[in-house]
């Protein structure tokens, strides 16, 4: 282990004993991370009269915060003037419906909230568990570490989840290197996926978003990266663990433990990454869901951004509803069969659909059939025979759920068919 890393591994050592001091079951109350992120030097932190609570915020039961007073300026007419944050943007996933933003398209550093469009990309393209040789270029890593050793063969899924939840540097660049070749090949491809989504003004140059002045997103940008990653088999399930455990980690307990606070703190929290460098400031992406709802709120270069994130939920929740368009089991239609020994049968939705409802907003939602005229036999029951769409005024499809059939039918015997034949010929 080289020098870099043995006082690395002093100083961290030193921050556990101080954190298990503090919180002996290793979960740190609220009142203290909340002061995680004190203010700059030169400002003055005054706190708000009112306190957070789980009556009054999307807070979890159990934890209050006290908000702080923002210290810098923002617009007059800032919806959430004491977000502290230069950049701020809070979504609705499913719709894309921007409910609250500052400055979304402004060129902001991103931090380690570039691994999720690391982990998006690796996703992609590669299997969770396909193995992972570590090279050089991750043993030498600067920032945050795995402590990965050149050599170590480890499976890709395991270093998504390091890079994720406690922002391994080192993890971000196997895994560029085992998925693109190289760092510089990889990031190309992020930044090719991410103009792909919309995020046109995004350039990647790296998998871990250390400090490069070609390097660089907005907050609209990362929350459409987002809003795509959880269409994504396993996106969700990685950005949204707490602990999880290893063999290959070098620690006795084994195991890692997610950075991002609000995991613990905000009711439905399920995302996404925390950030930070000197150029970036503090960075989060954060998402959560509640009653059907999915939001993804965005924070660059912010003072406080646990409090920052609690503002935006809140805001967002406050301002969306979920409505159930289509039921689970629903009866769509009656269907005729064609050679069968039945002559119709009814089919239903195998699934329900809840969207967003916007307050203020008309809401335009289109619900389309995709179904066919008749049915032919035989036919299984629970068997997809169309789909029901949800489709957005400008084309694009919000949800969709398959219609299936509700019994068997069996085809009529050959006998049957063409006595079947017969009659029609002199009907």
């Amino acid at each position: 282990m080289n020098l870099k890393k043995i006082s690395v591994a002093v100083i961290s050592t030193l921050l556990i004993i101080f954190t298990a001091e503090a919180a002996p079951e290793g979960r740190m109350p609220a009142s203290e991370l909340m002061r995680l992120d004190e203010a700059p030097r030169g400002e003055i932190a005054r706190p708000l009269q009112q306190t957070l609570t789980s009556e009054n915020s999307g807070l979890n039961p159990g934890y209050s915060v006290t908000p702080i007073q923002n210290t810098r300026p923002v617009a007059p007419d800032d919806a959430l003037p004491n977000v502290t944050a230069a950049a701020a943007i809070v979504i609705e996933a499913s719709t894309g419906h921007v409910l609250y933003e500052r400055n979304p398209d402004q060129r902001m550093f991103p931090a380690s909230t570039t691994k999720m469009m690391t982990l998006i990309t690796a996703l992609e393209h590669n299997k969770l568990d396909e193995i992972v040789t570590v090279g050089s270029g991750a043993y030498n890593a600067e920032g945050s570490t795995l402590w990965l050793d050149v050599g170590e063969k480890i499976p890709l899924g395991d270093l998504l989840y390091g890079m994720m939840l406690i922002s391994g540097n080192d993890g971000a660049i196997a895994i560029a290197e085992h998925c693109g070749g190289t760092v510089a090949d990889f990031a190309a491809r992020m930044t090719q996926k991410a103009h792909d989504l919309g995020a046109v003004n995004t350039n990647f140059t790296n998998a871990n978003g250390l400090p490069d002045p070609n390097h660089y997103t907005t907050a609209r940008d990362l929350a459409i990266m987002a809003k795509y990653g959880f269409t994504l088999p396993h996106f969700e399930e990685i950005c949204s663990t707490k602990e999880i455990s290893f063999p290959w980690i070098h620690d006795d307990t084994k195991l890692l433990r997610n950075e991002n606070q609000m995991l613990w703190l905000y009711r439905g929290a399920n995302g996404i990454k925390t950030g930070y460098t000197d150029a970036a400031g503090r960075c989060l992406v954060t998402a959560a869901k509640q009653n059907g709802v999915q939001l993804i709120a965005v924070v660059l270069d912010s003072l406080y951004i646990w409090n920052d994130s609690i503002f935006l939920l809140d805001y967002g929740f406050g301002r969306v509803s979920s409505e159930s368009l289509i039921k689970s089991g629903e009866v769509v239609k009656t269907l005729p069969i064609i050679s069968g020994r039945r002559k119709s049968m009814q089919v239903k939705t195998a699934g329900e659909i809840i969207m967003p409802v916007f307050e203020g907003d008309a809401n335009a939602y289109e619900i389309v059939y995709d179904l066919p005229d008749a049915l032919t036999a035989p036919i299984t029951a629970g068997e997809t025979i169309g789909k029901i769409r949800v489709v957005l005024p400008d084309g694009r499809e919000a949800a969709a759920v398959d219609v299936v059939t509700t019994a068997d039918v069996e085809q009529k015997s050959f006998f049957r068919l063409i006595l079947d034949k017969i009659k029609n010929l002199f009907a």
